[in-house]
């Protein structure tokens, strides 16, 4: 019945609709042309999207502005491809093509995000509020940003500098039902003859949210505080900005406690709407600086960029550790600092023929510490250097890309005594790897781009996989290292083709991605077991390896009958599996299910053009005109629907996953810009509800959905968060 309601939904949603003018389509024909045109981070540097040899999505400041969310992460992961691993509302790490943690690089202010992502309820230290857009790469992007760059890249580009002579400030502020969320930004930034700066304030909090299952979940509220500022030149030689930048993230941490009677969550508080943390809780303060630099030089262009980040991430987990109420820290039990520091120095040179030719050094360098009192990571320093050198070509219809690099990674981990016996032993791994891509994309006559990439991924095993000892609350087990591993290796194939016409643009992808080593935790029998009392209610897991097989699809199009009328769809899937493994083993965890999702749009004002004449006329007639036509701009309405599919593909041994039933969302949004009696913006205004139906469901990706049973319902596990309605405001103001 479910499946059914969804099916007419989204065809409801894809109804066809009435022809347009001819330069009505010639005007929306040009918007689909702006994506394609637009300049994307790829594997081989800087390029045109549809030049592009591997699917690349884009995701705009105004389409940020028009998703609910309470992270940038999750602004995202509704793309194509794109998925969430969450822990709560507060912590959200990207999954591309079925694949996460140390296999994405994150990329902000230029530079690989750093932060002990190998956890599991380790989020992305990034303000969204700051971001201009997004680029996700998916694929193997090894070629430039070396190991961990397996399954893509997620690149967050910074706000676009003002123009010579201007200056514009602005304030966001956002609140939703659901969590109680309260956000607000202030940025103010300007350009003085080549002299630029900006600089930003964002503040967050939430408290617990709530679904018709559950009620309010104590301890799933958090705190977010981000301050950021930009110097630099831009000159004709190009430009140097300077960004510094602190981020405070406080998630408190639900471990799903009940009452054996009622089934109801058990809370420290009487509040469950309380904006305070509650035990056990999170603090992470992330500082970074970065360096970037643009020269010309000779007919070509230099680039370095250089960046330093600390992440200092402590873990309280009772009252003996920290006093909430007073709001004085103790010892905490988990306490991780990570220094890194990034390189990397590259030349471009397009002048050779029609070539663009690029050749770069990059790495990394990195002193992880223990300074708390529990231990699950050995210390460590990291140093790793690549090579690479990338070339790409334009002829008439087609454009050729590829590259090469060499990588080399050092770490050594030094032993640690815990109360007289040994915890970590000393050890050090060397890898290497020699990574590529080769891809083609053929621009046909009738607008249509076909693309096929052929590339090799790597991965050096993380401090987690080769050298873990210890309780890792977060996922309720035990985890051993394995000095012994080899590094990943992926061959990937991509295959895609897109269209762009007057009424309708159309992307297919498909892909396939055999990884050798592919590395994962692997539960221990019970003799296995250490004889300790704290340690006995754990489960024991030790990281071994074996071969992986992911292949999968996306696919969507938008259409445009009449100029206001925009109709859009997508579906992906992916099936990732173990090789050679029974069906207890066979599926890799945390695999999204199959996704289609739908969603209509009606503009009722597009840039001051109000596309209905008669129903202007009408509004003449009745003495409207003015209070519409010179208030309201870009307005519009929409209705999405996302359905999910059953994932009946999860990791069945050792009751690590369970199946997950089929659900759908739907979600309604308007906005709309209002205008100053001299036609200059006011503010522009968001009003959006999510699980419009307020359906109770699981997400298969959500780590709360493991929590414990509800002995009142026989439900097992936390449900995602109920019906959410958002309002957002955003005022700019420019000099």
């Amino acid at each position: 019945m479910k499946s059914t309601y969804t099916m007419l939904v989204l065809l409801c949603i894809g109804i066809n609709a009435t022809a347009q003018t001819e330069s009505d389509s010639a005007d929306i024909y040009f918007n689909h042309l702006q994506l394609n045109e637009i300049v994307v981070t790829s594997p081989v540097g800087q390029i045109k999207r549809k030049q592009a040899a591997t699917p690349i999505a884009v995701v705009t400041t105004k389409e940020l502005r028009q998703i609910s969310s309470t992270n940038i992460i999750g602004e995202v992961a509704k793309q194509p491809g794109m998925a969430q691993v969450t822990t709560g509302n507060g912590i959200s790490k990207p999954v591309i093509r079925g694949l996460g943690y140390n296999r994405i690089v994150t990329i902000a202010d230029g530079v690989r995000q750093e932060g002990q992502q190998w956890g599991d309820e380790h989020g992305i230290e990034i303000d969204g509020s700051g971001i201009g857009q997004v680029e996700i790469l998916k694929g193997p992007a090894s070629l430039m940003y070396g190991s961990d760059a397996m399954a893509g890249v997620v690149v967050f580009q910074p706000e676009a500098v003002e123009a010579d002579g201007h200056m514009a400030a602005s304030l966001s502020t956002e609140y939703q039902t659901n969590s109680g969320l309260i956000d607000y930004s202030l940025r103010f930034g300007g350009n003085k003859k080549g002299f630029v700066w900006n600089g930003r304030f964002s503040d967050k909090y939430a408290h617990a949210y709530k679904n018709k299952y559950d009620g309010y979940v104590p301890g799933t509220q958090f705190g977010e505080r981000a301050v950021s500022t930009m110097l630099g030149l831009n000159k004709e030689w190009g430009f140097s900005h300077l960004r510094l930048s602190y981020f405070h993230f406080t998630p408190s941490m639900t471990e799903g406690e009940r009452d054996p009677l009622t089934g109801q969550l058990l809370s420290e508080s009487s509040n469950v709407k309380t904006y305070h943390k509650a035990l056990p809780f999170q603090q992470i303060h992330h500082y970074k600086a970065v360096i970037d630099n643009s020269v010309s030089l000779g007919e070509g262009l230099m680039k370095v960029t250089i960046g330093y980040q600390l992440n200092h991430r402590q873990e309280f987990e009772d009252e003996h550790h920290h006093d909430v109420e007073e709001e004085h820290h103790g010892e905490a039990g988990l306490d991780l600092l990570l220094h890194t520091l990034t390189y990397d120095t590259r030349y471009s040179y397009n002048r050779f023929d029609g070539w663009k030719l690029t050749a770069g050094i990059g790495g990394m360098w990195q002193h992880s510490q223990n300074e708390g009192e529990e231990f699950l990571v050995p210390d460590y320093h990291l140093f790793d250097i690549g090579a690479y050198a990338t070339a790409s070509k334009t002829l008439k219809s087609w454009t050729l890309s590829g590259g090469l690099r060499a990588d080399s990674r050092h770490l050594h981990s030094p032993e640690l005594w815990d109360d007289g016996s040994l915890r970590f032993e000393d050890f050090s791994r060397s890898f290497s790897a020699l990574t590529g891509s080769v891809g083609a994309v053929y621009h046909t006559r009738n607008k249509v781009n076909i693309r096929a990439n052929l590339a090799r991924g790597f991965r050096a095993p993380n401090i987690s996989e080769l050298g873990a000892n210890g309780i890792h609350h977060g996922t309720f087990r035990y985890e051993i290292g394995n000095h012994q591993l080899r590094p990943e290796h992926s061959l990937q194939a991509d295959l895609g083709a897109d269209f762009s016409g007057k009424y309708i643009s159309v992307e297919a992808a498909l892909f396939i991605n055999h990884i050798d080593n592919y590395i994962f935790a692997e539960a221990l029998d019970g003799s296995h077991a250490k004889s300790s009392a704290l340690e006995g209610s754990y489960r024991y897991y030790q990281y071994t390896q074996g071969d992986a097989l992911l292949k999968g699809l996306e696919a969507g199009f938008d259409l445009h009958p009449i100029h206001q009328l925009h109709i859009g769809s997508t579906f992906s899937f992916v099936d990732a599996r173990q090789l050679r493994q029974p069906l207890e083993t066979r599926y890799l965890p945390l695999t999204p299910p199959a996704r289609l999702s739908g969603e209509m749009k009606w503009e009722f004002i597009h840039n001051g053009d109000h596309h209905s004449a008669s129903a202007h006329h009408a509004r003449e007639r009745h003495g409207e005109h003015h209070l519409i036509d010179h208030i309201l701009d870009n307005a519009f309405v929409s209705i999405s629907a996302e359905h999910y599919f059953r994932q009946n593909h999860y990791f069945r041994a050792y009751g690590t996953e369970t199946s997950t039933p089929s659900y759908t969302l739907l979600g309604l949004t308007a906005g709309t810009d209002i205008l100053l009696a001299n036609g200059r913006k006011l503010c522009e205004l968001y009003l959006m509800a999510d699980n419009l139906l307020n359906s109770a469901y699981q997400s298969h990706l959500s780590r709360l959905k493991y929590a414990e049973i509800n002995n009142a319902t026989g439900r097992r596990g936390i449900f995602n968060p109920g019906r959410n309605v958002t309002l957002k405001v955003i005022f700019p103001i420019s000099f």
